[in-house]
């Protein structure tokens, strides 16, 4: 199906961008790598008159080393996250997630902050950078304020970004040295998972003494499983250990029933995935 008529406007600087946000309103459209946008448009589930296209915006591109934090620009294709070795040796969750996130086709189209922005609870970033503490910089006609992950997803298919905001980076604490796995459940290749598990795990002498864990479509949004945190804490990178902590994994969620499985079956898989990912990033 054809979209219908729109205007169309390619900024060149975030300045641009958040002006024509501003004189359109609730008649525009942003515009990142388009992979959820572009279908949504093609079946007319939605037709703005105008459409922003962020993609001239180089200055929304692109990772770099700021002290503690990896920084990771908005506009970022994920093929650029999951190959860059910044992000491989400093944030190894995320390299694993974009591993597993749809195919190469839409991995060297679409982007980093333009998935995270769409906040679809079965999308592979949103536990990732849950998990790693990350911060959403937001730009708005105000200037601009930073969230945290635990803030930034509110609810289904909903941010903290305004509608008179762009996301415009993701800084992600540094977590070099941990280990680092995602375990994705999904009936067919490159299929939303039907639940997934990132985990980023710390050992020293064979002992966990740090874990992050988060929960991909276990809920409206994505999820800290804080009970197996403080559960692996202090305790051996033992299979036996790992399988204790991990039955505490779907605490506090709330996962959806659909055609690929009911809520009970979705709390079985988080715990059984979240053993397989804990044990796998500890190097058990």
């Amino acid at each position: 199906m054809i979209p219908a008529q729109f205007d169309y406007i390619a900024p060149t600087s975030v300045e641009e961008a958040l002006a024509a946000l501003a004189e359109h309103g609730d008649d525009a459209k942003i515009l990142a790598g388009g992979q959820s946008l572009l279908p949504v448009l093609r079946m007319r589930l939605n037709a703005p008159e105008v459409v922003i296209d962020l993609g001239r915006i180089d200055s929304m591109r692109g990772i770099r080393d700021d002290g503690d934090a990896i920084v990771i620009g908005a506009m970022t294709q994920h093929a650029v996250v999951g190959s860059d070795p910044l992000v491989a040796e400093h944030a190894a969750l995320i390299s694993k997630a974009v591993e597993h996130l749809a195919d190469a086709q839409i991995r060297h189209r679409g982007t980093f902050g333009g998935a995270l922005a769409h906040a679809d609870p079965a999308g592979d970033l949103g536990a990732p950078t849950l998990a790693l503490g990350a911060q959403f910089v937001i730009a708005g006609s105000g200037g601009t304020r930073t969230v945290a992950a635990d803030d930034f997803f509110v609810d289904l298919f909903e941010t903290a970004i305004g509608e008179d905001e762009i996301l415009t980076e993701v800084r992600v604490p540094k977590h070099t040295g941990w280990g680092a796995h995602y375990e994705k459940f999904v009936r067919v290749a490159h299929q939303w998972p039907i639940v997934a598990v990132a985990a980023a795990v710390k050992v020293d002498g064979g002992t966990i003494s740090e874990a992050r864990v988060g929960l991909t479509n276990m809920g409206s949004t994505p999820l800290r499983a804080r009970a197996v945190e403080e559960a692996l804490a202090g305790q051996p990178a033992t299979d036996e250990a790992v399988r204790s902590a991990a039955a505490r994994a779907a605490e506090g969620a709330n996962p959806p029933s659909d055609l690929n499985g009911d809520a009970d079956y979705r709390r079985h898989l988080a715990t059984v995935l979240t053993r397989r990912a804990v044990l796998a990033a500890a190097g058990s």
